[in-house]
């Protein structure tokens, strides 16, 4: 049944909303392939563990290491795990284990295809399409606590100033000893709650959680004075009982996400070096230097502040952290914009002896993605290439190809963002839907030739503002009345009732 005509007949017989049968309709929408077909369920299920691990002898057994991971709490397909120990020279040591899921899904297989196709996972809140079966993703390539799985390890050394060394990749055998959660270790590490369970019941897990925190301050640090860009954008999540929107909320970055995010760059700039030692073409994760830099100059002025006429990382960091410090309820909106103007991330394949494309907003020259092969098929790519250079055997990939699959898997990124999108709006037109005619303070998001939009503070929901837009600016705030919500085609209107100072 068509949209317009599911909306119509739901909202004249006041049927259930199925959040669900919308959220694969978005998915066909945007071209991608929500349903695994028959072919892909036949391969996987024939796939056994015995099989696929027959005939590797080049593999570390470091199940004995104190390995634990973290991530959402309903989180199954874990890409990687984390361990450090003290160095000399007051270094730490770190190693990543990620998931080696190439074991599983052969090059060209039926998996792989489709994977190829659909090019990531794509959450949407109500319901998750994974790049692969639950069979692997939630079973045999996934690091959940419980059982010894394979891994490719990456090894670097963090060093006093927060710079870090790249050192070995290879295979292993871990073990991952704790699945922890982020809220729950974040609130630990900031004094906010007790110790998790996961980690006060694992003997030597509590320091070994504390050295991963020195360890990731000392990178967040370092990357900061080379002009890090600290961005927080808003990213309301859906959440569910049953069938229905229980609440639509902003999970809060602690400690424990700038963990996992700081020891994820270091290990991607690790694998970068591995393949660039090998002369191999490979594909990098790049946010080029802004074409659009006279406008963020333009943003930093209305704040009286005064950016270089040339693109400056560093600067732009410092404007930043300014910015949160002295606004931090506007801060997401004025990161939004900024990201707005920096461009989107894309992939480049990148050819050897080729300068390297960077990655502005990280302030990293050398980049890719490789933390996450059960989440992005980029990083299935990176692995294999990885693999080839462990055997020494060809790349498995011509330039060509990669230059293809770049392109492809950019758009592939960009359109799981509006399905994701337009689900976040779906979920909270659904939640809002009996609240037609209420007021809400809220934000003014953004304003262009397509229209006013504003951003309710409580629950965060952003919509049109159809009446009463006239002067509104970018970051003033505002009363809005509630006019339509409309979870079919994930629209909300507003109309501004009242007006704050900018």
């Amino acid at each position: 049944m068509p949209e317009t005509n599911l909306f119509s007949t739901a909202m004249k017989h006041h049927r259930f909303v199925d959040l669900k049968a919308i959220a694969y309709s978005a998915m066909e929408k945007y071209g991608f392939w929500p349903r695994f077909p028959e072919p892909v369920i036949r391969e996987v299920n024939a796939s056994t563990e015995g099989k696929v691990l027959a005939g590797q002898s080049d593999v570390r057994d470091l199940r004995a290491l104190l390995w634990s991971s973290i991530d959402n709490s309903d989180s199954l397909d874990l890409d990687q795990l984390e361990y450090c120990e003290r160095g000399p020279g007051d270094e730490i040591h770190v190693r990543v284990a990620v998931a080696d899921v190439d074991l599983y899904v052969p090059k060209a297989s039926q998996t792989d295809r489709h994977a190829a196709h659909n090019g990531t996972s794509v959450y949407t809140g109500v319901t998750t399409f994974p790049l692969f079966p639950d069979r692997f993703s939630h079973g045999l390539t996934s690091l959940l606590p419980g059982g010894d799985r394979r891994a490719i390890v990456v090894e670097y050394a963090v060093l006093p100033d927060g710079s870090f060394r790249p050192g070995d990749v290879y295979r292993a055998q871990v073990l991952n000893k704790a699945k922890l959660v982020y809220e729950e270790v974040g609130d630990w590490l900031e004094g906010l709650g007790p110790i998790p369970p996961g980690v006060r019941d694992v003997p030597g897990l509590e320091a070994q959680i504390r050295l991963q925190v020195e360890a990731s301050r000392r990178l967040k640090h370092y990357r900061m004075e080379q002009g890090a860009l600290e961005l927080d954008t808003l990213e309301p999540r859906t959440v569910m009982e049953g069938d229905t929107v229980r609440e639509v909320v902003v999970p809060r970055k602690n400690l424990a996400g700038h963990l996992i995010e700081d020891f994820m760059i270091a290990a991607n700039g690790t694998m970068v070096a591995c393949l660039e030692k090998a002369g191999i073409t490979m594909i990098q994760r790049v946010v080029q230097v802004p074409k659009h830099w006279d406008g963020i100059v333009e943003t930093a002025a209305m704040y009286h502040e005064v950016l270089p006429a040339e693109p400056d990382a560093k600067a732009l960091s410092e404007f930043l952290v300014r910015r949160k410090k002295a606004d931090p309820e506007r801060f997401p909106d004025l990161s939004l914009t900024i990201v707005k103007l920096l461009g989107r991330g894309e992939y480049l394949a990148l050819e050897p002896g080729q300068e390297p494309y960077g990655h502005f907003g990280l302030a990293v020259t050398h980049y890719t993605h490789s933390t996450a092969p059960n989440r992005r098929y980029v990083d299935l790519i990176i692995q294999r290439l990885v693999k080839s250079v462990l055997d020494r055997k060809p790349s498995p990939y011509t330039t060509e190809e990669l230059v293809q699959r770049s392109a492809w898997l950019t758009d592939r990124e960009h359109e799981s963002n509006k399905v994701e999108r337009f689900m976040q709006k779906a979920a909270a037109a659904l939640f809002l839907q009996n609240r037609i005619g209420d007021t809400f303070d809220a934000i003014v998001t953004g304003a262009t030739e397509h229209g006013t939009f504003a951003r309710t503070l409580h629950p965060p929901a952003e919509g049109k503002v159809v009446q009463g837009s006239h002067g509104l600016a970018v970051g003033q705030k505002i009363t809005v009345r509630l006019l339509k919500a409309d979870p079919y085609n994930a629209l909300i209107d507003f109309a501004c009732t009242g007006r704050g100072k900018r």
